[in-house]
C-alpha cells in the first residue's frame, strides 16, 4: 500500500472520529453567537464564542450538515481555544489557503486540522469545510471593532 493511501485513510478516520465523536458540542451562555449556513448544501452552524481580554476563552458549536462541516467546526473549536483573537484570525487564514490547496510550513501545529486538507480534491466540498472558520471569523471581527 502507498503512503498517500496511508495518509488518506488515516485522514478519513480522523474527520469520521471528529463527526462521531465533536469535541465542543454545545451553546455558551451569555457568549458571543454566530449563526451561519451553507444554503448550496443544507449545512448550517450556531457558533458560541466566550471572548475575553483579546483571548478565546471558550468555543463551542451546535448544528448540522455533513461529516466534513461538523468536523471541521469540531476541529476549529479545539484549535482556537485559549488563542488570542489574532492567533485565532491567523489559523482561519492557513486553513482557507489549505482549502485552495496551497501548503503549509509555518511553526503552528494545525494539529487534526491538517485532516481536511483532502477537501481539495472535491471543490464543492470547501464551503462546508470552511462554514466554521467563516463564523469564528464574523465573531472575533465583530468583538475586535
Amino acid at each position: 500500500m502507498s503512503k498517500h493511501l496511508n495518509l488518506d485513510t488515516l485522514y478519513r478516520q480522523v474527520i469520521m472520529d471528529h463527526y462521531k465523536n465533536p469535541r465542543n458540542k454545545g451553546v455558551l451562555e451569555n457568549s458571543l453567537t454566530v449563526d451561519m449556513n451553507n444554503p448550496t448544501c443544507g449545512d448550517r452552524i450556531r457558533l458560541t464564542l466566550d471572548l475575553e481580554d483579546n483571548v478565546v476563552k471558550d468555543a463551542k458549536f451546535e448544528g448540522e450538515g455533513c461529516s466534513i462541516s461538523m468536523s471541521s467546526a469540531s476541529m476549529m473549536t479545539q484549535a482556537i481555544k485559549g488563542k488570542t483573537l489574532d492567533k485565532a484570525l491567523e489559523l482561519s487564514k492557513i486553513f482557507s489557503d489549505l482549502m485552495l490547496g496551497k501548503e503549509y510550513d509555518g511553526d503552528l501545529d494545525l494539529g487534526d486540522i491538517e485532516a481536511l486538507k483532502g477537501v481539495t480534491n472535491f471543490p464543492a466540498r470547501i464551503k462546508c469545510a470552511t462554514l466554521a472558520w467563516k463564523a469564528m471569523e464574523k465573531g472575533v471581527n465583530h468583538n475586535k471593532e
